[in-house]
């Protein structure tokens, strides 16, 4: 196996780390990439009041899920697990000892490639893995990088590679750092970690949560979920905008109501039971089971609390994934939204997308249909909430009182 270690102090990950480990991924025929984020930096000294190595962590594995490719690309805490310097000479040995078999490649940018020699124990790095350096802003030089790496091939008997990566992100961390400082620079983070940044204060971002600007709001709800959700988040906002247009429903709670709906989706079921706890919300039988419907009302919960939604789009947000009798306008748009968002593709949601923008009552009832339907068909338990949304409907549509 062939695997490439990237590895620094990410303070914090950018593009520029991103697009270096996509292209190196492919450019060395790697099998498997793993980031591995330093605790303590023995070449440099961490700015004071920067964020823990903890959070550097986590807004590695933000970034790294970003790439979507959860098979390949990973992200190792091993130097934040072991005591003292972060020194690369013992890293590259516990991998090696793991996996005696693999081709260890270490990526690295210029700044790092051209001080190898002066390293904790160079001669076991170049022997343990290979070097790969690449020019990620327009003031690196190739010259100079050709130069360094004859050197550390007379002189180490190094095996290295540079790649010169077709798109320059052309910022350092350090720039970057200074850039958040003044409210610039969000461009050069993937909108998970930007949205991490600000959740955690970082960098002098100072933003009040429950005032966030549409933007920030996304970049938040961005970073709470797995990369591979976004997609469908964007989409159910889209659509939620549209029907409410359509039907003359406020535009802005049913956008704010729709980048939220699914932000503790990804939550341990502990961690969803804690916060039914902190929320006092009571749970039937079927919910303590069911992550999937317990998500709903937590993320209602949090988007109120900590995102200062109004009372209307906590309701939209709670009832999003079962409906309820007498639901409101609001919360018509949020759960059909949801249902049949353009990146969802199931039989029949082309007739429910035409249906939502003639009739949303029958839309909501034959999504409700649909989702009883699904539910029987795989042998598990129709919530009450969504059975009595549909006689509800039916109800209403006939004409009589439910």
């Amino acid at each position: 196996m062939k695997l490439g270690i990237y590895g620094g102090t990410f303070n914090p990950p950018h593009l520029g780390h991103l697009a270096a480990a996509q292209f190196a991924l492919d450019a060395l025929n790697l099998d498997r990439l793993e980031f591995v984020p330093a605790a303590a930096p023995p070449h440099k000294t961490l700015p004071e009041g920067g964020p823990s190595a903890e959070q550097r962590l986590e807004m590695v594995e933000l970034a790294a899920d970003g790439l979507l490719l959860p098979k390949k690309v990973s992200v190792s805490g091993m130097e934040l697990h072991r005591p003292g310097k972060s020194y690369t000479a013992d890293t590259l040995e516990q991998l090696q000892a793991a996996d005696p078999e693999a081709e260890l490649w270490l990526l690295m940018g210029t700044d790092m490639f051209l001080t190898l020699q002066n390293w904790r124990e160079p001669e076991v790095i170049t022997r343990l893995a290979g070097i790969c350096t690449f020019a990620r802003t327009q003031s690196d030089s190739g010259e100079l990088l050709e130069t360094q790496a004859r050197y550390l091939q007379e002189t180490f008997g190094a095996r290295t590679c540079v790649l010169q990566l077709p798109h320059i992100v052309d910022v350092s961390s350090t720039q970057l750092r200074e850039l958040l400082a003044q409210g610039r620079g969000q461009e050069y983070l993937s909108p998970a970690v930007y949205g991490y940044i600000i959740r955690q204060g970082l960098y002098g971002v100072h933003y009040d949560l429950k005032q966030l600007p549409d933007r920030e709001l996304r970049a938040c709800s961005y970073s709470m979920i797995r990369a591979k959700r976004i997609a469908h988040v964007q989409g159910t906002e889209e659509e939620a905008v549209r029907l409410a247009r359509r039907w003359g429903a406020d535009e802005e709670k049913a956008r704010r109501g729709a980048i939220l709906h699914d932000c503790t989706k990804y939550l341990t079921m502990e961690e969803q039971l804690q916060l039914c706890r902190k929320y006092g919300i009571v749970l039937d039988d079927l919910e303590q089971q069911a992550v999937k419907l317990l998500h709903a009302k937590t993320g209602a919960c949090v988007a109120r609390d900590v995102y200062g939604v109004s009372d209307d789009v906590y309701e939209a947000i709670f009832w999003h994934t079962t409906g309820k009798a007498d639901m409101t306008l609001l919360e018509k748009i949020l759960y059909i939204a949801d249902y049949m968002e353009p990146n969802r593709d199931f039989p029949g949601v082309e007739r429910l997308r035409t249906l939502a923008y003639q009739d949303l009552d029958q839309a909501v009832l034959a999504g409700c249909e649909m989702s009883i339907q699904e539910m029987k068909d795989r042998g598990l338990p129709v919530h009450p909430n969504t059975v009595r949304a549909r006689d509800w409907l039916r109800s209403k549509s006939s004409g009589k009182e439910p």
